[in-house]
């Protein structure tokens, strides 16, 4: 039978690649994703179901799902030019997401299927520092985190339970890791930005707040506070957190192995793992 082996968050801003590679593996960014990705060379997952949501490159207004699953062979990345990040053929994994599928809708989460399609920055940014070979194949479940009327924290939080209990029934020997893509409060292209910048944090003690509840293991607290006026508060795409929260349900209870904040960003980096 599959087997969970970690559940990781982490961001997905699509100027670290290059600000990684212009200020060295010293910086604060390149510290952070390799304590992470530490993690998943050691437990050496054979599959990766990341949570994401879509900025309008995979899904637009006119077909935009609240939740939907991708089951395509082959995906290309990224689709968007945000990120400078050269175009690459990442593996998905069908008979996987495939499985999670038929089984979300059997337990009444009525998801949107993709067998053709194409991510942004926010699944290969993540890819680009955890699995650079691209040689972990992939299944995405998109979670609608910026247009309203969002889902609520609670049916997220659902959700991660209903995958959790659609890889536990997976026949295959398979070892599983989790990725939740995303911020907790960001601006972007929007009246809150900073100052001469694409981008900004309007509401910094709700990341703050957030990281707290992570490390304490508070999640009925989080839960509770995640509604939407608070993420709308927290900016255009505050309503990423929904994908860390989709990832708290599929390890429950869980204390993370680290949990940390990124130094005056409204987004944080961590690891829960199964050992």
């Amino acid at each position: 039978m599959a087997e969970i082996v970690c559940a990781i968050g982490v961001p997905h801003t699509p100027s670290y690649p290059s600000l990684v590679e212009r200020e060295g593996p010293d910086c604060e960014v390149a510290r952070l994703y390799r304590s992470v990705r530490k993690n998943i060379e050691a437990l050496q997952p054979d599959v990766i179901v990341i949570f994401d949501s879509d900025h309008l490159n995979t899904f637009f207004f006119n077909n935009w799902p609240t939740f939907a699953i991708g089951t395509a062979p082959k995906i290309i990345a990224p689709n968007d030019d945000n990120s400078n990040l050269p175009k690459r053929v990442v593996q998905g994994h069908e008979a996987l997401g495939a499985h999670i599928y038929a089984s979300g809708i059997g337990g009444g989460f009525d998801f949107s299927l993709s067998q053709d399609f194409s991510v942004d920055h926010s699944v290969l940014v993540p890819l680009h520092f955890l699995t650079p070979q691209m040689n972990v194949p992939i299944v995405p479940i998109f979670i609608n985190g910026l247009a309203p009327p969002l889902p609520a924290a609670k049916r997220c939080f659902a959700l991660g339970e209903a995958v959790r209990s659609a890889i536990a029934a997976w026949p295959p020997d398979a070892r599983v890791a989790v990725i939740a893509s995303g911020s907790f409060s960001l601006e972007v292209a929007g009246p809150r930005m900073a100052p001469g910048k694409r981008s900004g944090i309007p509401d910094m003690e709700w990341t703050k707040r957030v990281v707290k509840l992570l490390g304490e293991t508070k999640i009925t607290e989080l839960l509770e506070e995640t509604t939407s006026d608070q993420m709308a508060k927290a900016g255009n795409v505050g309503g990423e957190i929904l994908n860390w929260i989709a990832m708290l349900g599929v390890l429950g209870n869980r204390k993370p192995a680290f949990v940390q904040q990124q130094t005056n960003e409204g987004h944080a980096y961590g690891v829960w793992r199964w050992d």
